[in-house]
């Protein structure tokens, strides 16, 4: 059997895939950005129609780059955006109101009242997670509750919800498999990460039908196989994994105590924590990290909710620069005595604070701020919220304490950002060779279940190092810098 894999990564700002031979080498890829839209404030939404679209002509590009068909792929492997919620029709297959993005903030006032009235003890032990919009609960009974007819269609069972692995795995197969992943499941609320099933108390709770719901599988396993007529040939889909678990696994961090963090529109940060359920202290979140052959891999996460995305907003709202790729040489350029504090609140702000209702702040500013000055405190403000993340974990578990951490995810090609990463943790930052690791993990699952790939002894040995970048900043400069990010987030928070 080939083994080649194909890798279909949906992102939230982009959909791409990535053919990967059988020596894990990428040989083909697609890529194609799709349209964010703010209806009102905090509010994010895609159009499903268009993630699909997008997520298809990225697998057929990949297909005819990497010089092969269809034909040749041993199995496809799905890596998705998480959080994001997404309605259809079992009929049809069509999304009855657009998906709402993790990033939004809509049910903010539900999240409150549920607060208030004392259910986020009960959600936190049985889900890992903490009430917030963030999560895909609340959003399902949104959509419900706004589009006419919604709710009585969804429990006569006519309706779908799904995560986008969910909603692509229905449109690859033609609705013959309406199923998620451990990974993606234990995100929205609503799945029991003791017992590895829905809950029915947290059904209750969100007002949220069963029959909606999609069959969890594990990570590796059979998820259908495509429709013929989709990419010319029947292909079996065999792995899935929500894109912080993916990149989880394509860093290789299989042992406990790993670490890994992904730079991308957001940021988040995972350490393997074994068969372990860690129960933060410090508000960040207990998750699976992956089940395989039914055995469940947990991990500790902080999430930031912005990284790469105010890089973004810098250069499309403010228009500073042209190019994401400038802002290294900006920063590099900028007046290193400028002490310009960037807090990227512009969705609020996730662990360890979880304030849904702090908005973006920049602090710090004179006459003399420059774009070269703006463009470093964006930059620097991963490096800030990271550390709040690890610090958290250094609280809550002794494996964190002596942890090297691996990266990945966009932002990561600035050395210059990687250096500060590595100078305000204190902690080695290792670089891999390939970058598109949240491409190669739901790969890896597809690959190893097919028969094709290496078990997780033989896919670490494989991974590689680009280069490691070790703390070389003064620690009382580091001191410095630190007591005036976190004097800038308190001026931020609400509460």
């Amino acid at each position: 059997m080939s083994g080649y894999i194909l890798a279909i990564d949906q992102g939230t700002t982009s959909s791409r895939a990535i053919v990967f031979n059988d020596l894990q080498q990428i040989v083909g890829m697609g890529k194609m950005e799709f349209t964010q839209h703010f209806p009102a404030s905090g509010w994010v939404e895609h159009v499903p129609e268009e993630i699909w679209a997008t997520s298809l002509w990225s697998a057929k590009t990949a297909l005819k780059k990497a010089g092969i068909t269809a034909g040749d792929v041993a199995a496809i492997g799905i890596t998705n955006q998480r959080e994001t919620t997404i309605v259809w029709d079992r009929a049809t297959g069509k999304a009855i109101h657009n998906a709402i993005v993790w990033q939004d903030r809509r049910t903010s006032k539900v999240i409150d009242r549920l607060k208030a009235a004392g259910h986020e003890k009960l959600v936190s032990r049985k889900t890992g997670l903490l009430l917030d919009p963030y999560f895909s609960a609340t959003k399902i009974s949104w959509i419900l509750d706004k589009v006419p007819g919604a709710r009585k269609r969804a429990e006569r069972g006519e309706l779908a919800f799904g995560t986008v692995d969910s909603y692509l795995i229905w449109r690859l197969t033609n609705g013959a498999s309406h199923a998620t992943d451990a990974s993606n499941a234990c995100r929205t609320l609503l799945y029991n990460i003791e017992t590895g099933d829905w809950d029915d108390e947290l059904l209750a709770l969100f007002r949220v039908p069963r029959a909606l719901l999609p069959m969890v599988k594990d990570n590796a396993d059979d998820f259908g196989r495509t429709e013929k007529s989709v990419l010319g040939v029947s292909i079996p889909i065999l792995g899935s994994a929500g894109d912080q678990q993916a990149a989880t696994i394509g860093q290789a961090c299989f042992e406990p105590g790993m670490m890994k963090s992904t730079y991308g529109t957001g940021c988040f940060a995972l350490l393997n924590t074994g068969t372990d359920m860690v129960r933060s202290r410090n508000r960040l979140l207990t998750t699976v990290a992956y089940r395989i052959d039914g055995r469940t891999t947990y991990a500790l996460e902080g999430a930031i909710f912005m990284a790469g995305a105010s890089v973004q907003w810098l250069r499309d709202k403010l228009r500073l620069f042209k190019d994401a790729s400038e802002t290294g040489q900006l920063a590099k350029a900028s007046d290193p005595e400028a002490n310009v504090y960037l807090v990227p609140a512009f969705v609020g702000l996730g662990a360890p604070w979880w304030d849904a209702e702090a908005r973006g702040a920049i602090y710090g500013l004179t006459r003399n701020t420059a774009a070269s000055d703006l463009a470093r405190a964006a930059l620097e403000s991963v490096a800030y919220q990271t550390q709040d993340l690890l610090a958290a974990m250094r609280k809550d578990w002794k494996g964190a304490r002596d942890t090297v951490l691996r990266v990945d995810g966009g932002m990561v090609a600035s050395d210059w950002t990687m250096q500060f990463l590595s100078d305000i943790l204190d902690v080695p930052v290792d670089r891999p060779t390939i970058l598109e690791t949240t491409a190669l993990g739901a790969a890896w699952l597809a690959g190893w279940k097919a028969g094709v790939w290496p078990d997780m002894k033989g896919f670490s040995k494989r991974w590689a190092l680009d280069r490691q970048f070790n703390p070389a900043m003064d620690p009382a400069l580091r001191k410095r810098k630190l007591k005036g990010w976190n004097d800038a987030v308190r001026r931020t928070l609400t509460k």
